[in-house]
């Protein structure tokens, strides 16, 4: 009796959209005090419709393989905004929005929508086949295949997805996802030989840009006005005028403070630690930090050297292990040899090479090896920019 009391007091008040968006808008301000609707869930529902019409069978399956799509998500995606598989679809709307433009032979704006927007054109247009689906699929495990080291790549592919995986912008995951998608074999396969030559130039322009401190929105638009050319499997060239001039970039560099708290050094340190090509890839899952060669506490302590500054060079600064980090931290490199070599007993050494060289040939690091050691790093990373033809 209850139930049919409060129905009789229920009112229904109809509002008219002019379409789903705005429907969907008018749901979500309604209903801000419950959990919002992500795109991933709006999404579903357009795949949910078509897999729906093909029988109770093929809507089980959808169900099931969204279910494995999630998870597989969930593994390999940390956004800081938006759910994991709203990470995906971001990733897979590069591509899209890329081989739509190449379709209607059209510019691709360096201007994206949002989301919502972008997919929902045409009423969900893009959602109305099942070929969507797969390749969504399709680039999650390309990327999960990456995340656990597939033997299907090389390691030189390995160290550069590493690399990038530091960045301080996501562009480059969006712009990698673009390139397998358009250039993927019948078995999903990449020729190796182009990809890494693709990997270098994605890895050197956002380390050029990082270090010039031009903001995420100037690095995409070079990104952008290369798309129709990665869809076609052409080498990035970029246009002149994303290219600094040398020697105003080198002042740059040379002025640049690399302290630890930005993503740029650890992405530098990371590119240099597999400069060296014998250099191999941490374990899976190795908790790496950044190492001072010259301690912190000893400078603190003993105030050595003549240049204070020189502590946060490049040059001093490594990536270690965090578990010798911790032990190492305080010492000069004649005592920190025993945590960089191990004691041939329980306790290994560092897999950075660079470091074990250090600890096989010297006893200790002043600031005149912080000098030439920064030096080293920053004219192998002008000669990789000049390979790369990114300087002018």
């Amino acid at each position: 009796m209850r139930l049919l009391s409060d129905l009789n007091n229920c009112i229904l008040l109809p509002i008219e959209a002019d379409g789903q968006n705005t429907a969907l808008r008018i749901f979500t301000t309604l209903n801000d005090r419950g959990m919002p609707l992500s795109d991933a869930d709006i999404f579903k529902a357009q795949f949910y419709k078509i897999f729906s019409r093909e029988g109770k069978q093929s809507k089980e399956k959808f169900v099931r393989r969204w279910k494995d799509l999630n998870e597989l998500c969930d593994k390999n995606f940390h956004p800081r905004k938006g759910t994991p598989v709203d990470d995906l679809f971001m990733r897979y709307m590069y591509y899209a929005k890329t081989k739509r433009a190449i379709k209607a032979d059209k510019r691709i704006s360096d201007t994206f929508s949002n989301m919502r927007d972008f997919y929902s054109e045409g009423s969900y247009e893009i959602f109305q086949s099942e070929e969507s689906f797969e390749d969504l699929v399709t680039l999650a495990n390309f990327l999960d295949d990456v995340a656990l080291r597939n033997e299907k790549f090389s390691s030189q592919v390995l160290k550069k997805f590493y690399t990038l995986d530091c960045s301080p912008y996501s562009v480059w995951s969006n712009v990698v996802s673009l390139y397998f998608m358009s250039n993927r074999d019948s078995e999903n396969n990449l020729e190796e030989e182009k990809f890494c030559a693709f990997l270098d130039k994605v890895t050197a322009m956002i380390l050029m840009n990082a270090i010039s401190e031009s903001g995420t929105q100037n690095i995409r638009r070079p990104f952008v006005l290369e798309f129709k050319d990665i869809f076609h499997g052409e080498p990035l060239e970029f246009d002149t005028q994303f290219k600094p001039q040398e020697k105003i970039f080198c002042r740059r560099l040379t002025d640049m403070r690399f302290s630890n708290n930005k993503k740029v050094t650890r992405m530098m340190l990371t590119w240099w630690l597999f400069h060296d090509g014998a250099q191999d890839l941490p374990p899976l899952g190795m908790d790496l930090h950044i190492e001072h060669i010259f301690a912190k506490k000893r400078q603190e302590i003993h105030n050595e050297l003549p240049n204070p500054d020189a502590l946060e060079f490049l040059g001093n600064k490594t990536l270690l292990e965090k578990t010798i980090n911790i032990r190492a931290s305080d010492y000069r490199l004649g005592d920190k040899k025993i945590y960089y070599l191990g004691d041939g007993k329980s306790k290994a050494g560092t897999f950075n090479l660079e470091l074990r060289r250090l600890a096989e040939t010297r006893d200790d690091f002043t600031e005149h090896d912080i000098i030439d050691r920064n030096e080293e790093i920053f004219g192998a990373f002008i000669k990789y920019l000049r390979e790369q033809n990114l300087l002018l």
